[in-house]
């Protein structure tokens, strides 16, 4: 399984039918192991949140995030090969993705302390419906948004992001290694600065 979770470039879907085929010699297997389905399913229900987060933290490119990605995979493989607890693999994941993606920017002598939020734009589909003046109303609202949200110091850029990913207060805590009530905190300074653009 560490082979195919370690493979570059191809899902890690991908790399379990890989293994499962045969060549000179070798013995088909049926299916894979119950671990391996185990961490299979993990990885079609997190990856794509998983380089979500990711993708936020600049200057991470979609390559880096999907080798950060398959590297926690690889890793969430050993750990639970070992028998280590499976309490929360959601919050372990993101605390993994995350630590190595500070250790990424920190090995390619990049500033780990900028996250760039994902615009909202990027993220809504066009609404064709609209008429030209409420979409460049949207459009500016969106802006400030990003703005407020760029502004925001980069660990209350994580929360908020972390949380925008569904993670509870208390798997913040432990993913960006905060007391509880500081990601309380940081989430209402960051939501109170969010809805006072929103309210203009």
């Amino acid at each position: 399984m560490e082979a195919k979770l370690k493979a570059r470039g191809t899902s890690l879907r991908e790399a379990s039918a890989s293994a499962m085929s045969t060549g000179p010699g070798q013995t088909a297997r049926q299916q894979p192991s119950p671990l391996e389905a185990e961490v299979l399913e993990l990885f079609d229900s997190l990856h794509d949140r998983l380089v979500g987060y990711l993708l936020r933290f600049d200057p991470l490119t979609a390559e880096d995030c999907e080798d950060v990605v398959q590297d926690a995979f690889l890793a969430l493989f050993q750990h639970l090969q070992k028998g280590r607890s499976r309490e929360n693999l959601s919050g372990w994941m993101f605390r993994v993705v995350h630590n190595f993606a500070l250790k990424r920017l920190q090995g390619s002598r990049r500033s780990s302390r900028k996250v760039v939020a994902i615009t909202a734009a990027a993220r809504d589909p066009v609404d064709s419906a609209l008429n030209p003046e409420d979409a460049y109303v949207r459009d500016e609202t969106q802006m400030r948004l990003h703005a407020v949200v760029k502004a925001l110091p980069a660990q209350d850029q994580r929360c908020l992001a972390l949380r925008a990913e569904g993670l509870r207060y208390r798997d913040i805590a432990e993913v960006l290694g905060m007391s509880l009530g500081a990601v309380a905190k940081s989430l209402e300074r960051s939501l109170a600065r969010i809805a006072r653009v929103a309210g203009r």
